[in-house]
């Protein structure tokens, strides 16, 4: 599933593919055709997200306000299953396929986006497209499930398997986002609401991390990694931490996600703990600290990286640098 700088990121190229423009959309599966009569033909406002919800505004006209009620709202969360496909011309630069099957986001070669932070969709392959003339180009038959189209001047976006693709007004955004924790990518996010939820709870921070309800965003990998660069045991329970550690993993979250957001790359190991050489049966060691390197030696003590499986999800620790 992919973690929230993801879909920031997402929702930015989006905006950079599709913003401003009147799209034609449909449902080639059938199961939104409702849903994408009322967008075809509107324009896209631009694209939002909070936590893993991508939010995208569309509108009968460029003009109307984000706030008004002649906006409708795309909700879409990817889940496991979902994934968006794309394809274009020479000016509509995009890899194959985001979200499943498990493609990880941004490990090489992206192009920066027109107005900063660069690109979720463009060069994820390290290898420059084809050209292709514009006159030349045609939308490709959907393949598999399509459940919504987007159709732009230059290219086209198809989504199929999302766990939610669903209209909204404004009161149903709000809906949504009153049920999500504050997002460390957001500007309007309060992380005196994550302390408090943290802290009032006796469950262990290493679910309580996961919780999109306390801390939106956050996946596995920044789960393991922020606490270990914390030295926090994911044991612990959530009214057993201070809240200076709490704005401490906070300040460190928002730091390595909107790294995530500027490059595509979750990187959480400091330079001056990256192994030299770097160990050829150990290649995650010079990006993450604990995550996927069960059984590895840890990059600061040596002990060894543990690995146990919680709420269904795998969880690692360095037990030594992490005992408290």
């Amino acid at each position: 599933m992919p973690e929230g700088h993801t879909v920031h990121r997402l929702a930015n190229a989006l905006n950079e593919l599709y913003g401003g423009q009147r799209l034609v959309v449909s449902s080639p599966q059938g199961r939104f055709s409702a849903g994408a009569a009322r967008l075809n033909g509107q324009i896209l406002l631009g694209g939002q997200a909070h936590g893993k919800q991508l939010l995208l505004p569309f509108a009968p006209a460029s003009d109307v306000p984000v706030d008004s009620s002649d906006v409708t709202w795309l909700r879409v969360h990817l889940g496991l299953y979902g994934s968006w496909t794309f394809d274009g011309d020479a000016c509509f630069t995009a890899p194959h396929a985001i979200g499943a099957p498990r493609r990880r986001l941004g490990e090489r070669g992206e192009q920066a986006l027109a107005r900063g932070g660069g690109s979720a969709l463009s060069g994820l392959s390290g290898e420059e497209p084809a050209p292709v003339a514009p006159a030349d180009w045609r939308p490709p038959e959907p393949r598999g499930a399509v459940r919504l189209r987007l159709a732009g001047e230059h290219g086209v976006a198809d989504l199929t398997g999302p766990t939610v693709c669903e209209l909204l007004d404004a009161d149903g955004v709000e809906a949504v986002r009153r049920r999500l924790g504050p997002d460390p990518l957001r500007s309007d996010a309060d992380p005196e609401e994550f302390i408090a939820g943290v802290r009032r709870r006796r469950r262990t921070v290493g679910e309580l991390l996961l919780d999109q309800s306390i801390l939106a965003g956050a996946g596995n990998i920044f789960r393991a990694e922020v606490l270990f660069r914390a030295g926090l045991s994911p044991f612990r329970s959530g009214n057993r931490i201070s809240a200076r550690r709490l704005r401490e993993i906070w300040d460190d979250l928002v730091s390595l996600m909107e790294y995530g957001v500027a490059t595509g790359f979750i990187t959480t190991v400091e330079a001056t703990d990256v192994p030299e050489p770097l160990p050829e049966d150990d290649p995650e060691a010079g990006r993450w600290y604990v995550y996927h390197r069960a059984f590895r030696p840890c990059l600061r003590c040596g002990t060894r990286i543990a690995e146990r499986v919680i709420s269904g999800r795998r969880l690692f620790w360095c037990p030594a640098c992490q005992a408290y």
